[in-house]
């Protein structure tokens, strides 16, 4: 799937077929510099059927649901070379619809080909269980796919959001229906010719591109559809949410997150500011695990603050193609005048600008949608800025007395997703990490990763846990199975099997 600007839309997937919607039609547009990549189908409430039918009808196969888990693994193994094959055109497509320098998006290729590697495995070796009987029976647990999934991506990382999502609903035994970002439609679309192009029947990976407001809305209230998988903001996780409940079907919800990134006075401070810096600033601070809310023991808050303010004024500003570029634009010129937003209410309580704050200046910059690294101080942890999820490179510092100063500031919001502590003392880092109320916790390093280890957050962070033998079973609903070992419930009582 090639991303050049062209009069006609690019098509979606349905069923293994290329279908184009000349009449509704989106732009994807390159926020490094502002020019048009090209124009995108929209896929309507009758494009949602047809691939909600096709999906239906591939799921229900006996070519599909009868397949062994180790044929099926061969696939997702197929799928993970095709992507190490394509991955320079997948890191040009995101890098070209999400402004991330060259670099990671090339990194996030390879982890997306690893994810599909890994659920492959888990697929051919995952088993079910013999459980305890309480009597003359043998009771066991089986594992059933849901039949159609929709798995709802965001456009920040969509190769690895859209891989998590994909290879463990498919080796979990379903139909996957994946509607990406409006904004990153064109890496999904490369990822649906590569499902076909591995031996995935078609109708088991449809892609369908358009909004969530049109495209989105209609997968998830369409009775066809019975689990939803989505990554996004909380807003919209909470309406997806309620929908799911009124249908009465799962739900998976990764949403925002405002994460503590704790220094302790005892800690390594020159570790700590590269993880700081990394932490925030890689890929323009658009993660939702972004340690945006900075921690400091007030004793080396002053010389973490001067630090972090050198190393930051170092950082690589440039578009995303060039080489030693460390951090490119933001996602779009819409997204940048939201993060202005967030700078102009910070100074208006009060708050301070210590670095960045604005847009840069140069002639490279002024078509794309670029911000400086940004440093905020001078505000409580109750202002808005610290509250709420910028999703940009803003980084908010606050000051703290002693451990229960901390935890208190640390557990004040409504997120829960992840946090990151620095200290020598082996004591206090378990007893912080078990006080904070996150679903991940980080101890002397941030955003250290693995497909392997469950990921997901507590409180309005989201349900559910995606990664690991998890992230398969949660496309899956357990049957309990009971079978009689009573000879008298056969109908020969000697032979319970039948006569030889």
């Amino acid at each position: 799937m090639s991303l050049q600007s062209t009069s006609s839309p690019k098509p979606f997937l349905i069923n293994g077929e290329w279908v184009s919607n000349a009449t509704d039609t989106f732009d994807s547009v390159n926020p490094a510099t502002g020019e048009l990549n090209c124009p995108v189908s929209m896929a309507n409430a009758h494009h949602v059927d047809a691939a909600v039918a096709s999906a239906k009808t591939a799921a229900a196969l006996p070519s599909w649901k009868g397949m062994l888990p180790h044929v099926r693994a061969q696939i997702l193994m197929h799928m993970a070379a095709l992507i190490v094959e394509r991955g320079d055109e997948l890191a040009r497509l995101q890098m070209m619809e999400n402004g991330k320098v060259w670099s990671e998006c090339k990194a996030q290729a390879g982890s997306a080909a690893a994810t599909f590697r890994y659920y492959a495995a888990v697929c051919e070796t995952l088993g079910a269980e013999i459980t305890p009987s309480r009597g003359n029976y043998l009771s066991m647990t089986s594992y059933e796919p849901y039949g159609v999934v929709a798995a709802i991506t965001p456009w920040n990382s969509p190769l690895t959001m859209e891989a998590q999502k994909i290879a463990p609903a498919l080796a979990a035994g379903n139909a996957v229906i994946l509607k990406p970002s409006e904004v990153t439609p064109s890496a999904a679309l490369l990822l649906g010719e590569i499902g076909l192009q591995a031996g995935l029947p078609p109708g088991i990976l449809n892609v369908l591109t358009g909004n969530g407001a049109i495209t989105g809305k209609a997968l998830v209230e369409h009775p066809g559809v019975r689990m939803v998988s989505f990554t996004g903001g909380t807003a919209s996780g909470r309406a997806i949410g309620m929908k799911a409940a009124e249908r009465m079907i799962p739900v998976a919800l990764e949403l925002g997150g405002k994460s503590p990134h704790i220094v302790f006075e005892d800690a390594n401070l020159e570790a700590a500011v590269k993880s700081i810096i990394d932490g925030i600033f890689e890929g323009s601070g658009q993660s939702c695990v972004a340690g945006s809310r900075l921690f400091v023991q007030r004793s080396v808050h002053d010389k973490l603050l001067d630090l972090l303010i050198a190393r930051s004024k170092a950082i690589k500003l440039g578009q995303p193609d060039v080489a030693g570029s460390e951090m490119g634009p933001v996602s779009s010129f819409a997204h940048r005048a939201r993060i202005e937003q967030f700078i102009e209410s910070a100074i208006a309580e009060g708050g301070k600008v210590l670095l960045g704050g604005k847009r840069p200046e140069g002639a490279e910059f002024e078509c794309g949608a670029y911000f400086l690294p940004t440093i905020l101080g001078g505000l409580s942890n109750q202002a808005t800025a610290v509250r709420e999820e910028i999703f940009g490179p803003v980084l908010c510092v606050l000051p703290f007395d002693d451990e229960a100063d901390l935890i208190a500031q640390a557990n004040d919001s409504v997120f829960g997703l992840a946090s990151g502590i620095w200290t020598a003392n082996y004591q206090r880092a378990w007893r912080v990490a078990r006080a904070l109320e996150t679903g991940l916790v980080w101890i002397n390093t941030y955003k250290q990763l693995s497909i392997s280890t469950p990921f997901g957050g507590f409180k309005d962070s989201g349900i559910g846990r995606e990664k690991g033998v998890t992230g398969l079973r949660l496309y899956q609903q357990s049957k309990g199975i009971y079978w009689s070992m009573d000879p008298d419930n056969f109908p020969h009582a000697e032979t319970p099997f039948g006569s030889a």
